[in-house]
């Protein structure tokens, strides 16, 4: 890794890949650069097929800022056309996380605000510093939420909590958080990282081929009913059946021992 670059990517030989935001003096914006980088990463790692989880990261005290506000306020004068292409554009490379067929851990080191706290909620899991800060001050800024905010937010924790955090622009504590379903844990911030690992551990020690599945059965807030759910299981499951890991799960669970996944 390159300390100087605004993203980086740490390849781990267990299948995690950890994505560390690399701009701490100005607490990791979400700039156009880190914008052209998170692209890049997020594109190799999407065709990586040895690939078993993704950690996120901030460097320093935030996880990140979100927009650049200076931007922002450039913005004023610029056709709707430009602007919306633009926009648009930017909400989808971050969201590119949204779509990795593996499971993604947010590990919310410090603040994360506006577009930071939607790509923290774009990922499948989150673990939060107790005394970080999550807010969406989007209207506070004259702005209409953005980067799916009032889709991501609803999912993740419910219309209830949503309504207030745009609408009043409340900020949660990580402790408070977690209270509310917003992240998974809160632990103190230096074993915010660890934790978010010791949990990419777990994942990336289980079959791959059920857990992409299983990842992607729960997508978008899962199956919109039962019936549905029962004829996606009825076609993922027995896919799975017909693997060498679902033999070697079996085996490793009649020996008493830990399962050795391949992936087959």
């Amino acid at each position: 890794m390159a300390e100087d670059r605004v993203l980086l990517v740490d390849r781990r030989p267990d299948g995690v890949a950890v994505l560390t935001l690399n701009d701490p003096s100005r607490r990791n914006a979400m700039s156009d650069e880190m914008t052209v980088a998170w692209r890049d990463a997020l594109t190799e790692l999407r065709a990586d097929t040895g690939l078993r989880c993704v950690v996120v990261t901030g460097a320093g005290t935030a996880f990140t800022s979100g927009g650049v506000l200076s931007w922002l306020a450039d913005t004023n004068a610029a056709a709707l056309p430009e602007l919306r292409a633009r926009m648009t554009d930017y909400y989808r490379t971050w969201l590119m996380i949204r779509d990795l067929e593996v499971p993604t851990i947010a590990a919310v080191n410090g603040h994360a605000v506006g577009a930071g706290l939607c790509l923290a909620l774009a990922c499948d899991l989150r673990y939060a510093a107790a005394d970080a800060k999550l807010l969406a001050p989007f209207t506070a800024l004259g702005l209409h939420p953005g980067m799916a905010a009032t889709w991501l937010l609803p999912e993740v924790a419910g219309l209830p909590l949503a309504r207030e955090m745009l609408l009043t622009g409340r900020v949660l504590t990580g402790t408070e958080a977690a209270a509310n379903g917003l992240v998974n844990r809160a632990v103190p911030r230096e074993d915010v990282l660890a934790e978010a690992l010791a949990v990419a551990d777990r994942v990336a020690a289980q079959a791959p081929i059920a857990t992409r599945l299983t990842k992607a059965a729960l997508a978008n807030g899962g199956h919109p009913d039962m019936a549905t759910a029962l004829r996606w299981e009825a076609l993922a499951q027995p896919l799975t059946m017909t693997t060498d890991d679902m033999v070697e799960g079996l085996t490793a669970q009649r020996e008493k021992r830990t399962p050795k996944f391949t992936g087959r």
